[in-house]
């Protein structure tokens, strides 16, 4: 049985699911930093390079609808990755209003030196790889149920 909790206990910061989420992820944006900068990328840019490295070629909606961005953020950020050369932007020859993004030579080089990137996560978090696959699938399950609400 489900008591009710108290309204004073539910409004405390540290009760707050989404500031431990929103805090957890800034402190592994800070620890991914020094790796990052030896890239040469951003967190942002990461993020598209890690979903470009599993697909290359998507269309800027897509790469958008699949890291949850929108295209005033998109743009920009593709904007420096192909002034860094490592990704290009190239018309639909069908739709020329269709953008796809593919990646350079060396953007597909840089998935190399990107390797150790998430084992200074799996080090500094002293979790078990199932212990972090566990909650990677908690976190992905929460966000789809939240993202569901949102949009009903």
């Amino acid at each position: 049985m489900h008591s009710t909790p108290d309204p004073a206990e539910l409004l405390k910061l540290d009760n707050q699911l989404c500031f431990a989420v929103y805090s957890a992820s800034l402190a592994m944006t800070r620890l991914y930093k020094p790796q990052l900068d030896k890239l040469g990328l951003t967190y942002p840019q990461y993020l598209v390079m890690l979903a470009l490295w599993e697909e290359d070629g998507p269309m800027v909606s897509a790469l958008g609808e699949r890291l949850s961005l929108d295209s005033g953020t998109l743009t920009p950020l593709l904007k420096r990755l192909e002034a860094n050369g490592l990704v290009a932007r190239v018309r639909d020859v069908a739709d020329e209003r269709r953008v796809h993004i593919t990646l350079t030579a060396a953007g597909r080089r840089l998935k190399g030196r990107a390797a150790g990137v998430p084992a200074c996560l799996l080090a500094a978090s002293e979790c078990s790889i199932d212990e972090l696959v566990t909650l990677t699938r908690q976190l992905q399950s929460l966000r789809d149920r939240v993202r569901a609400a949102a949009a009903a």
